[in-house]
């Protein structure tokens, strides 16, 4: 069933009955998005929160130099979205695009507080999920101000080794603050200090 890998998500934290499970399906919508496609973009609002059922997604922003800084990736069963623009109903500051053809499970703003009203523990699930955000962001936020650029991309090749070999260098540069032509500086000399 194609819905089983959301509702296994959900299950780390809340149990839904038979009845509940129909409910929160109904609410979704299943989205396709082509490599490079945008979910969304800057100063659009964001009207979906997503589940990553497939492919690969990149979260970023571009500085007033034109250099892109990406905050997130995202994979198979991951959720992603502008949490602030999607609660807020304001302009996104992040772009969200695809990096490979991906699927996403997508719940509208007006589902979403559908859904807190119709099943209440929900509130409970999202509450564990933007706290596990909200420390996961803090700690990358104090790692990039701590750490070298060798330590960032070390923490980074340990915390998702799986996307390693799926993300262009060019994407991990953007991720851990440097450029590719460092990045590929680093990896050279780590390689070479392993032998």
């Amino acid at each position: 069933m194609k819905h089983q890998l959301i509702l296994k998500n959900i299950s780390r934290f809340i149990t839904l009955n038979q009845k509940e499970q129909d409910l929160y399906i109904s609410l979704l919508t299943e989205k396709k998005i082509k490599k490079k496609d945008f979910l969304l973009r800057k100063g659009e609002i964001a009207r979906y929160d997503y589940f990553i059922s497939k492919g690969c997604l990149k979260i970023y922003n571009i500085d007033h130099k034109g250099s892109e800084h990406i905050t997130m990736f995202a994979v198979e069963n991951w959720w992603s979205g502008d949490m602030a623009s999607f609660i807020t109903q304001q302009p996104a500051t992040y772009f969200i695009q695809a990096l490979e053809d991906s699927e996403v499970l997508q719940i509208s703003k007006e589902n979403f507080d559908l859904l807190f009203e119709k099943i209440p523990k929900f509130e409970r699930f999202y509450r564990i999920l933007y706290q596990r955000s909200l420390v996961t962001y803090i700690q990358r936020s104090d790692q990039n101000i701590s750490l070298s650029a060798e330590d960032r991309y070390l923490n980074f090749v340990k915390k998702y080794p799986s996307l390693v070999n799926r993300v262009s260098q060019k994407n991990i540069a953007a991720y851990i603050g440097v450029t590719a032509e460092f990045l590929s500086l680093l990896r050279k000399k780590i390689a070479e200090n392993l032998n």
